[in-house]
């Protein structure tokens, strides 16, 4: 995965205003949702036509090469791309943002594919997620509880996938 720090550098070449879990969390909702794992990927995930496509090599090409196989890992390798802030409020701050992202990078690709039950509970508890403030006590069991929600995230994002994007024997699998 590349480092944040390269994902917002290469965002900032191309004037982008997302963050880098905003990028990563609408890459991810794209190819959850099956959407096409193509290297001109930042056009029809941000719904803007006049984006370019990402240089072969760069940060936000390894970003869709690295998202993409990590969502296909039988490894259940998938994560979440945040910042290495080790303060629990910044953290929580992208991981919402990251959701809300995911969420419209899904919507744009799922069209009208079926989710299972637990994939509509998945995508409910994103959208919680998204929707969701940011508390500024400091406490460590923000710390704990953050890393809880970002380890049932990246299930729910494989689950999503599952339903989605693989074929019916990796879904019987993952469920």
């Amino acid at each position: 995965m590349p480092a944040w720090g390269d994902v917002a550098g290469a965002a900032d070449r191309l004037a982008l205003s997302s963050s880098p879990a905003e990028l990563h969390g609408a890459l991810c909702g794209w190819l959850a949702a099956g959407g096409a794992d193509v290297a001109g990927w930042l056009a029809p995930v941000m719904a803007d036509a006049a984006l370019p496509a990402p240089q072969p090599g760069d940060a936000l090409d390894r970003l869709r090469v690295v998202s993409a196989a990590q969502l296909g890992d039988p490894s259940f390798g998938f994560q979440l791309l945040l910042p290495d802030d080790e303060r629990a409020p910044q953290r929580a701050e992208a991981l919402f943002a990251w959701c809300r992202a995911f969420l419209g990078g899904f919507g744009l690709a799922v069209g009208d594919k079926p989710l299972s039950d637990e994939g509509q509970e998945a995508l409910r508890d994103l959208a919680n997620l998204g929707a969701a403030q940011i508390d500024e006590a400091d406490d460590d069991s923000d710390e704990e509880a953050l890393a809880e929600i970002e380890e049932y995230l990246r299930m729910a994002v494989l689950l999503l996938h599952a339903d989605c994007a693989m074929g019916e024997q990796h879904r019987q699998s993952l469920h």
